[in-house]
């Protein structure tokens, strides 16, 4: 780790950025950048507003997953539940949001577990990680044209999907890694 205050000698600065496409939900930009050793190269990216995901657990240990279809793939997926951040939203409103909108349970318990960063090879989006205990079910609230179906699964059950490649989502995978040592502790009281 270094200081934040020393220049990070693999650092690359902007010289000049447009903005290529415009879309409903991600932006994506061109730049053109001074290297490390003084030459110049291009650089494209995709903005993105940020997302939070939730590891929610059940009071029998199981989490709450969702299935759904990722069209980019062109199939179902399961996955934590998780939802983009609106302008000017606190991450722990958007994760209290989400919960309630995709999976129709909400908590009395969170912890911020921290962010990941699921593509830093070209996206700044981050991804803040919450586990929520102390579930409720008052009924989901879905989105105009959001198609899901909610599984309580086991967390041996889910470790070992992620193991077979069963489960691929990268948040997924993250987050529950992320909140598994807390999951153990609690368990184990």
């Amino acid at each position: 780790m270094s200081s934040s205050d020393a220049v990070d000698p693999l650092s690359e600065s902007a010289l000049s950025s447009e903005r290529v496409f415009d879309g409903a939900l991600l932006k994506v930009w061109r730049d053109r950048v001074r290297l490390p050793d003084g030459g110049e190269s291009v650089r494209e990216y995709v903005r993105h507003p940020g997302a939070v995901v939730v590891v929610a657990q059940l009071a029998d240990g199981s989490l709450l997953f969702e299935r759904q279809f990722r069209y980019p793939l062109r199939r179902a997926f399961l996955e934590l539940p998780a939802g983009k951040i609106d302008a000017g939203e606190d991450i722990l409103d958007c994760a209290r949001r989400e919960l309630r909108e995709e999976t129709g349970y909400e908590a009395v318990d969170w912890r911020h577990l921290g962010v990941m960063h699921p593509c830093i090879g070209y996206s700044d989006e981050r991804i803040e990680i919450f586990l929520a205990d102390g579930l409720t079910h008052v009924g989901h609230a879905w989105d105009e044209g959001e198609f899901l179906e909610i599984l309580p699964l086991p967390v041996d059950v889910v470790e070992a999907g992620i193991h077979a490649g069963e489960i691929t989502d990268a948040k997924t995978i993250t987050a529950l890694y992320r909140a598994l040592p807390f999951i153990r502790r609690d368990c184990a009281r």
